[in-house]
C-alpha cells in the first residue's frame, strides 16, 4: 500500500517477500549495510545470499538487542564500517529486525552522507505497524527515548509475516497494543475484529485476521504520517498512550516491552479524559476489556508517580513545560489534552495503581 508525501514509498505485507527486498535496493546500489540483531542471524544469512546475487557486496552489521542498539556508541560503529568500505550515495541501507532495529538503522541511513536509501524489513509486529513506517529514525539518551533522530523515509517496507510464526508470544502480545491504538483512534473496525473471538486470531501468526489487522493498522499510520511528516499537526494522534508509556519505560530502565508499556498508556489516558468529562465510563471500560483479551497489561502497580511526571515532563511533546496529551472523546475521535489539573492527573494515576 503507498505512503504518500514528498517522497512517497509503498508498504508490501504478504509472505515470502524477499524479492521485494531485492527489487527495492535496486541495480545502482553496490554495497549494502544489513543491520540486524545476533538472533536473526539466520534469517539475515539467507537474505544477503539473496541480496548478493544481484553482484552486491553486504556488509553485515549485528546490532545489540531491543534499545541497547540504540546508543551513539552502535551508531559510530555503523559509520566506521561504512566508511571503511566506501559506502557510497546509491548504496543502501537494509534494517531487518524489530522497532530498534530500524530506528538506529534508518538514523545511520539519514545522517550517512547526508541521508542514504532505506529499506526497512520488519521482523516484529511493532515494528512492521508502528516503527518501520512514518521515516522516523533515533536513538536513546540518557534524557529520554528518541531524543536524537532525523526525519527520513524509507524507499519502501517489507512486512512478510512468515517472520511472526517464530516471534515469541509475548512480542507478538505487546505488538497487537499499537494495532489496538490504531483502532482506537482512528479505525473501529479493528477493535471489533479483536472482540469478535476474544482476542484468539488476533494472537495466531498465520491467521487471516492478523494479516488484515496489520493491514489496517499500516493504512492508518500510512494516512496520518502521508499527510504530516513532522508531526506538525495530525501525525500527533500516533501518540496516543505513548506520553505515559514512554514514561514507564523510561522508569523501568527500558526493561518493559514498548507494547506493553503503551497498553497501560492508553488506560492512563483513557481515564485522564474521563477525569476532566472527556470520555464516558463506557469506553474506558472497552479499553481495558480489549487490551486484556489479548494479555496486555493495564496496569502500573507501585510507580513512583513524581518520577513518572519528571519522565513525562521530557517528552518530545510537551510545548512550554506544559504537559500533553492525546486523548479520546469518542473513538476515532482523537484531540491533544494540554495542562492538565493536578487532580485529574491523580485521578489517572490512581486508575493505574501508580
Amino acid at each position: 500500500m503507498p505512503v504518500a508525501g514528498a517522497a512517497p514509498y509503498d508498504v508490501f505485507v504478504g509472505r515470502g517477500l524477499d524479492g521485494a527486498v531485492a527489487e527495492l535496493v535496486g541495480d545502482a546500489a553496490r554495497r549494502v549495510l544489513l543491520a540486524h540483531p545476533a538472533a536473526l542471524a539466520g534469517r539475515a544469512a539467507t537474505l544477503a545470499q539473496h541480496l548478493e546475487q544481484g553482484g552486491r557486496t553486504v556488509l553485515r552489521q549485528v546490532l545489540p538487542d531491543a534499545e541497547a542498539a540504540k546508543t551513539a556508541a552502535v551508531v559510530q560503529g555503523c559509520w566506521d564500517l561504512l566508511g571503511e568500505h566506501r559506502f557510497g550515495r546509491e548504496d543502501v541501507v537494509v534494517a531487518l529486525g524489530g522497532g530498534a532495529t530500524t530506528d538506529v538503522a534508518g538514523f545511520v541511513a539519514a545522517t550517512w552522507l547526508r541521508g542514504v536509501r532505506l529499506v526497512n524489513v520488519p521482523t516484529t509486529l511493532l515494528g512492521m505497524v508502528d516503527a518501520a513506517v512514518g521515516g522516523k529514525t533515533g536513538i536513546n539518551t540518557a534524557h529520554g527515548k528518541n531524543l536524537v533522530g532525523a526525519f527520513h523515509p524509507p524507499a519502501g517496507v517489507v512486512c512478510d509475516l512468515d517472520a511472526l510464526t517464530t516471534l515469541p508470544a509475548p512480542d507478538l502480545r505487546a505488538g497487537l497494543a499499537e494495532v489496538v491504538k490504531c483502532g482506537f483512534i482512528a479505525d473501529p473496525q479493528i477493535l471489533r475484529l479483536v472482540e469478535a473471538d476474544g482476542g484468539a486470531a488476533a494472537q495466531d501468526p498465520g491467521s487471516p485476521v492478523l494479516r488484515e489487522l496489520v493491514e489496517r493498522a499500516v493504512a492508518v499510520k500510512a494516512r496520518v504520517v502521508g499527510e504530516d511528516l513532522r508531526e506538525a499537526g495530525l501525525r500527533e494522534i500516533l501518540n496516543y498512550g505513548h506520553t505515559f508509556g514512554h514514561a514507564v519505560e523510561r522508569v523501568e530502565g527500558y526493561r518493559w516491552r514498548h507494547g506493553d508499556a503503551v497498553a497501560v498508556g492508553m488506560v492512563f489516558v483513557a481515564e485522564l479524559a474521563r477525569a476532566a468529562g472527556l470520555l464516558g465510563e463506557d469506553l474506558v471500560a472497552r479499553h481495558r476489556a480489549v487490551l486484556t483479551m489479548l494479555g496486555l497489561p493495564t496496569a502500573y502497580p507501585g510507580g513512583d508517580r513524581a518520577r513518572l511526571l519528571e519522565a513525562m515532563r521530557h517528552d518530545k511533546k510537551v510545548r512550554g513545560d506544559a504537559l500533553r496529551f492525546v486523548v479520546l472523546t469518542d473513538v476515532g475521535a482523537p484531540q491533544v489534552f494540554r495542562d492538565p489539573t493536578p487532580d485529574q492527573l491523580a485521578a489517572a494515576f490512581a486508575a493505574v495503581g501508580a
